[in-house]
């Protein structure tokens, strides 16, 4: 009980003291935190710099850590040996845009930004949220997905990199 009062608490004490999650122009936003897909998980960072009231643009980057290997048949090629991802099959880079909504919905602290990537492997969409408890420090929520993938399909891994992905994590306020 005493651990489910002091959690109470803290989330309570978290709420009223939150800060503004999105503010404009000038506004920069540093995300790191776990990345979780099909096929295998990683880290993810991204950041963000405000362009106007309720526009941004930024980077994100994602690296997968565990990535289960393959054995069989794909393509007509036999892999044996627990085939493993290359370094490219593992990395992705991407520039993005994002329209910070925060203003919009009217809840300083929560700032939600639906936005579009174009990265090394593919064009794609996210959504994400962000929930600040102080000026400098919130958590973050992301979904990706790809819209158009490049290339066709030929490698094992392709798939790493065209799929939807969520990822979680800490926000911080630069």
């Amino acid at each position: 009980m005493k651990k489910f009062i002091t959690l109470l608490f803290l989330a309570s004490f978290g709420f009223t003291n939150a800060q503004q999650a999105f503010s404009g122009k000038g506004d920069m936003k540093v995300n790191v935190g776990a990345n979780l897909q099909d096929g295998g998980s990683g880290i993810q960072g991204s950041i963000d710099f405000g362009l106007g009231e309720n526009f941004s643009f930024g980077f994100v980057t994602t690296y997968l850590l565990g990535v289960d290997n393959f054995n069989g048949t794909y393509g007509g090629v036999v892999y044996v040996n627990d085939y493993k991802p290359e370094f490219q099959d593992r990395f992705d880079a991407k520039a993005r845009i994002n329209a910070n909504l925060s203003s919009v919905i009217g809840v300083e602290q929560l700032d939600v930004y639906p936005g579009l990537s174009l990265g090394l492997h593919n064009f794609g969409g996210h959504v994400g949220g962000r929930y600040f408890f102080t000026d400098g420090f919130g958590v973050f929520t992301e979904i990706g997905f790809p819209i158009a993938k490049y290339g066709n399909d030929n490698d094992v891994f392709d798939h790493l990199n065209n799929q939807a992905t969520f990822s979680l994590g800490a926000s911080f306020n630069l």
